[in-house]
């Protein structure tokens, strides 16, 4: 299940994702926000982190206007590894090499074509389980 979650600087961003994950076939849980008035992004990304350190999803989709408040916000949570991709390299590397468990995209920065094909790469890498990479994502971990 994928926790997916904006402020209204994404809203319309995640409104196109939104319709991607269902032509995919892809369970979803929508966090909200629920339109273009203004919200604070650290909210609806606590709720995303929330679900995922729960359990409740495997990974999470987040978007701001740039999409770097709502990363920041994200990070701050223990086990999260949310990641800012504004390319498909990026989003294919940060699943490899990085485990990451959240994916943060700026809906005034991304088209929603380009923001389509990074939710892709995201969604279907696969965590490398490199040793290297395991033991990286270990020491970002420690207290």
């Amino acid at each position: 299940m994928i926790a997916i979650a904006c402020d209204h600087g994404g809203y319309v961003l995640k409104q196109e994702i939104l319709k991607h994950l269902d032509k995919r076939g892809l369970a979803y849980k929508d966090f909200g926000c629920d339109s273009e008035a203004a919200v604070d992004y650290p909210v609806y990304a606590r709720k995303v982190t929330d679900a995922i350190t729960k359990g409740e999803c495997e990974r999470g989709i987040l978007i701001c206007g740039t999409g770097i408040g709502i990363s920041i916000a994200a990070n701050k949570v223990k086990g999260i590894r949310a990641a800012l991709c504004t390319d498909c390299f990026a989003a294919e590397a940060t699943r490899l090499h990085n485990d990451a468990n959240v994916l943060a995209l700026g809906g005034r920065v991304v088209g929603p074509g380009l923001a389509l094909k990074i939710v892709d790469t995201f969604l279907d890498t696969p965590f490398s389980q490199e040793e290297r990479h395991k033991r990286r994502i270990s020491l970002i971990e420690e207290d």
